[in-house]
């Protein structure tokens, strides 16, 4: 590799993870042909980017980023062949990695980098698996929020009907 596609690499990573909140460092390196054309086409299915790029690029990328996100957390992760994986949902990839290692040995989670928060080693898979999008949490927060009203109502109109209904018992008494 050529020392200006060395630095075309760096800067292409250095846009992409700068736009980005949440990217997996994994180690697919024992995976035969097969198994990482699999990996690749499911994380194709799931929206995953995966990229095989040499860690001193990676380190480089990150370190020439913006000053805001402090990528130092990751640099030991940096050690043998990486595989990144750029996902718009946090769990993502965690997710694929788990799925696929019930029938492959790897990949193994390396690191990962989740909105400011670094998360070393393997682990961690399913303490990230679990983390909820942000779609999820504001159906939450709507859910709970709409909660209290729901019960308001529902009482009130079971007390309209029940007061309804004794009225109604006691008006066929009278006749």
């Amino acid at each position: 590799m050529t020392r200006a596609e060395k630095t075309a690499t760096i800067e292409a990573l250095k846009d992409k993870l700068s736009g980005i909140d949440f990217f997996y460092l994994a180690d697919s390196s024992t995976l035969t042909v097969e198994q990482v054309n699999k990996l690749r086409r499911l994380c194709f299915d799931k929206g995953i980017e995966m990229k095989v790029v040499k860690n001193t690029l990676i380190q480089k990328a990150l370190e020439s980023s913006p000053g805001e996100r402090d990528y130092s957390g990751l640099y030991e992760a940096l050690k043998g062949p990486t595989a990144i994986l750029i996902s718009e949902k946090a769990n993502a990839p965690a997710k694929l990695i788990k799925a696929f290692r019930e029938t492959h040995e790897k990949p193994t989670l390396k690191a990962a980098y989740i909105d400011t928060d670094v998360f070393l080693g393997d682990d961690k898979l399913d303490e990230l698996s679990k983390l909820k999008s942000k779609e999820d949490l504001i159906a939450e927060i709507i859910a709970l929020l709409q909660s209290p009203a729901k019960n308001v109502i529902s009482a009130l109109q079971s007390g309209g009907q029940t007061l309804s209904g004794l009225l109604k018992s006691l008006e066929e008494r009278g006749e």
